[in-house]
């Protein structure tokens, strides 16, 4: 195979669908930001932060998400908030990435000051204004190449507990007796409902509904109104699937929620996580499945160092599943997870499928492709094939710039 060089990587225009806002501080922000509003944070320089908070690995998932008490304490008010999302926008955009949809749970923001229209008007104007920068470059105002664009996605989660957030306290003791299945429930379709409310009130980058947190003992089906709720309204749906449990969630994502793509779906091939009892023939049972996922291109965001440093299984990336899909013609594409918590970016993330799980010159292209492919973007269908008839020109433009055509 021809090498791929650092600089081609970066120059090749790329997604990523699977980013989360509240795990993709710039770290330096991050140390600002908690000085200003008197946040304590175990250390107030990079190197201790990176030592004590965001490391390269993890012992397991629980060590990897405590980041993310510091990074949402920051994220209470407007200007925190549009700041991170557009410096977010312009280290995504630096390396060559055309197109992101950052996601995030409102629910972890919302307080007494700020409430949810605000909320995600503030993420919107930071996205906005770094887009807007980008696209006065000379190769975007003249129609060469892709402009630069975004879609914002509103996570809802499977499971929360007293003390999780404002919102969630008040939703709690205003349910006091209902069973906590009837709570959580009644919290995603909230968001569902929010997000389709903000969406049709004018706030078109809202493109899709998303559903995370804990899969083990809190099954998807739980979320089934709030996602019937953001189908009936035309809102995309993507679910975290297949993460730290089996495909029997990634099933349930799928059917009971009309999943477009799966966060993860990491534990897709492994019949040591089916816990159904009624499922006889576990190998049929996964391998009908990857064809049903397949066949829908049901696309797969792939997160390779977040899942190295948060399964336990997974001692090294040749190990990683990508390399399976592929072979199964799954629908799969790069995604960063966390920029900040997981030490990462796109152009790190295609380094790493290419020399550590194996891929091929002709596996990447087509996993770049099915990322704008596969998008929520907030534009028409016809505008949305321009605007891949673009990438792919681009692409293979490059492609022959640096001899690897």
């Amino acid at each position: 195979m021809k090498k791929i060089s650092p600089e081609f990587i970066r120059a090749i225009p790329k997604t990523d669908l699977h980013v989360h806002l509240d795990g993709s501080l710039r770290i330096e922000t991050l140390i600002e930001l908690a000085g200003e509003r008197n946040i304590e944070i175990p250390s107030h320089t990079e190197e201790g932060m990176r030592e004590l908070v965001f490391k390269e690995r993890y012992r397991n998932l629980g060590d990897y998400l405590k980041g993310f008490r510091y990074t949402t304490a920051v994220m209470q008010d407007t200007e925190a908030v549009e700041r991170i999302s557009y410096e977010l926008a312009v280290d995504s955009f630096s390396e060559g990435v055309r197109y992101i949809e950052p996601r995030f749970a409102p629910q972890l923001h919302i307080n007494r000051e700020l409430e949810m229209t605000s909320l995600l008007k503030a993420v919107d104007r930071g996205l906005s204004r770094a887009a807007g920068e980008f696209n006065q470059s000379p190769g975007v105002k003249n129609g060469t190449e892709p402009p630069y664009s975004y879609g914002i996605i509103v996570c809802a989660l499977r499971m929360f507990g007293k003390g999780f957030s404002r919102y969630y306290d008040e939703l709690m003791n205003v349910m006091e007796f209902a069973p906590k299945k009837k709570i959580f429930r009644a919290a995603s379709l909230e968001m569902a409902r929010a997000a389709v409310r903000i969406r049709d009130a004018g706030l078109s980058s809202i493109v899709g509904f998303d559903l995370a947190g804990q899969e083990d003992g809190f099954p998807a089906h739980n979320h089934y109104e709030a996602y019937q709720h953001a189908h009936r309204n035309f809102l995309h749906k993507t679910v975290h699937a297949g993460e730290a449990y089996g495909a029997e969630s990634i099933f349930e994502a799928i059917t009971e929620l009309h999943a477009d793509r799966v966060g993860h779906g990491f534990y897709l091939f492994n019949t040591d996580k089916i816990t159904d009892g009624d499922i006889r023939d576990r190998d049929k049972y996964i391998f009908d499945l990857a064809e049903y996922i397949a066949d829908k291109r049901i696309t797969i965001e792939i997160c390779l160092t977040s899942n190295l440093q948060t399964n336990a299984t997974l001692k090294t990336l040749s190990d990683h599943p990508l390399k399976k899909m592929l072979e199964a013609k799954i629908s799969t594409t790069f995604c960063t997870d966390n920029r900040l918590v997981s030490r990462t970016s796109i152009s790190r993330e295609i380094e790493l499928a290419l020399n550590e799980v194996g891929l091929d010159l002709k596996q990447l292209k087509q996993c770049i492709f099915n990322g704008f492919k596969r998008s929520f973007m907030p534009h028409t269908y016809l505008e949305k094939r321009d605007y891949v008839r673009k990438v792919i020109n681009s692409y293979e433009k490059l492609e022959t710039e640096y001899g690897i055509a």
